[in-house]
């Protein structure tokens, strides 16, 4: 079985890639994390997001947040979050305010996340949540902390908000990339980046191509799974 899951990831990431969408767009996206020990076992991951899109005329989305991990046990965490999202240029949307609770998995190659996302918008009092559930798989190229890697996370939305958030099957990301060391503390991941938005609600199925850069530094011990957002 897991033999196979490798497999089924590159299907999912080629699927993605050869459907057609009406509208297409190449973006960048940015992020970068600082993971701060608080305790044995628990650690603060300081994040930061930039995203620039062709389409929407240069940088459309950032994010601040900070999401406290707990390693409950050998390959477990559990975190709780949160996030000041701001919007600019062709995106229009009003800046919402996340919090975000996820357990983590890890298990040799393999690296799991389920994420519940709830979101507020100004626009309306109703919470709008979204459930994330992501899936990475490594491949070592050699001694020096090289892998190639590969993931697939879905957004599924369990519920409709007069703001505008639609219930069903929203998006899917699929990443395929490098992940290797800058220094002793500092690992980056860079690769590809492939999001494709259903066509919903009236408007156009799209289709964005990211070059996705991703750098982490960990000043301590405690092990973090290498997952992008």
């Amino acid at each position: 079985m897991f033999r196979s899951l490798p497999l089924a990831l590159l299907l999912l990431f080629f699927s993605a890639t050869s459907a057609r969408a009406q509208q297409q767009d190449a973006q960048l996206w940015e992020q970068l994390n600082v993971v701060v020990p608080v305790a044995p076992r628990l650690h603060l991951t300081v994040e930061q997001i930039a995203r620039i899109s062709d389409r929407q005329g240069g940088l459309y989305t950032t994010e601040f947040g900070g999401l406290l991990g707990w390693q409950v046990a050998k390959g477990v965490e559990i975190g709780f979050g949160y996030r000041h999202v701001g919007f600019y240029n062709g995106n229009t949307a009003p800046d919402e305010e996340r919090l975000r609770q996820q357990v983590v998995l890890t298990s040799g190659r393999f690296a799991g996340r389920l994420r519940l996302d709830e979101r507020f918008n100004p626009r309306g009092s109703e919470i709008g949540f979204r459930i994330r559930p992501l899936l990475r798989y490594n491949l070592p190229l050699g001694p020096e902390q090289v892998a190639l890697f590969v993931s697939h996370e879905s957004f599924i939305l369990p519920n409709s908000t007069s703001w505008g958030q639609r219930a069903g099957y929203e998006r899917m990301r699929n990443i395929l990339g490098v992940a290797f060391p800058i220094a002793k503390a500092v690992k980056a991941d860079v690769g590809y980046l492939n999001q494709y938005r259903l066509a919903r609600g009236g408007a156009q199925a799209q289709m964005d191509h990211a070059l996705n850069i991703q750098v982490t530094v960990n000043l301590g011990a405690l092990g973090v799974a290498g997952l992008h957002d």
